[in-house]
């Protein structure tokens, strides 16, 4: 495996936890586990993720993740908690494919790993106030619903095709700006709206 490609899973992988941590750590275990997935020697690090008590909490935490992302408030609640959480899992696991050979490389791993789970984080926690701020509660379900599909459609792809995985990640890295965009967009516009022009001095 290249290192290019080595980069876009981990890319890929980082983004995707943004998103859905838990569900990125189960479904990686889980396809290990069963043989759905069998990454190539370089990858072996990623083994301890079919660990059957890591499996059981990341399938616990990402079925607690999968219903609260669907309740309007309660993802953005769930989001602010996972500020903290999801950027150090994301750079765990970016940790994991990078070659431990190399101490620096790890350590630029980490600290980028990190930063893409964060960007991918603040992108989907400000889409998802937006949409929490429509009267509409079926929108909510169906965005939750799309990201679950998306983010384990992606993983499959960067693990299965490798040689694809820069290009999923530049697909999700260019999503994650114009969420944060949009949503900084339609926040200032809101806020905009509150406030009242200043009343005109009366005449005596």
């Amino acid at each position: 495996m290249g290192v290019m490609e080595v980069i876009g899973i981990a890319g890929s992988v980082s983004l995707l936890a943004g998103w859905r941590l838990y569900l990125c750590i189960f479904a990686t275990g889980l396809a290990m586990r069963y043989d759905v997935l069998p990454l190539p020697e370089h990858l072996a690090s990623l083994g301890v993720l079919e660990n059957p008590w890591v499996m059981g909490i990341a399938a616990t935490a990402a079925l607690m993740e999968f219903f609260a992302d669907k309740v309007m408030w309660l993802d953005s609640l769930w989001d602010s908690v996972h500020t903290f959480i999801r950027p150090v899992g994301g750079a765990l696991l970016t940790l994991a494919i990078i070659d431990p050979s190399d101490p620096a490389t790890q350590v630029i791993a980490f600290l980028l790993g990190g930063s893409a789970t964060l960007a991918a984080h603040a992108g989907k926690a400000g889409s998802r106030a937006v949409v929490n701020a429509s009267p509409e509660p079926v929108s909510n379900i169906a965005v939750s619903t799309v990201e679950d599909v998306a983010t384990v459609g992606l993983l499959y792809t960067a693990y299965e095709y490798p040689y694809v995985a820069g290009g999923v990640a530049l697909v999700l890295l260019g999503l994650t700006v114009w969420l944060l965009l949009v949503a900084r967009r339609i926040i200032k516009r809101l806020f905009g709206q509150g406030k009242t022009a200043p009343e005109a001095p009366r005449e005596p």
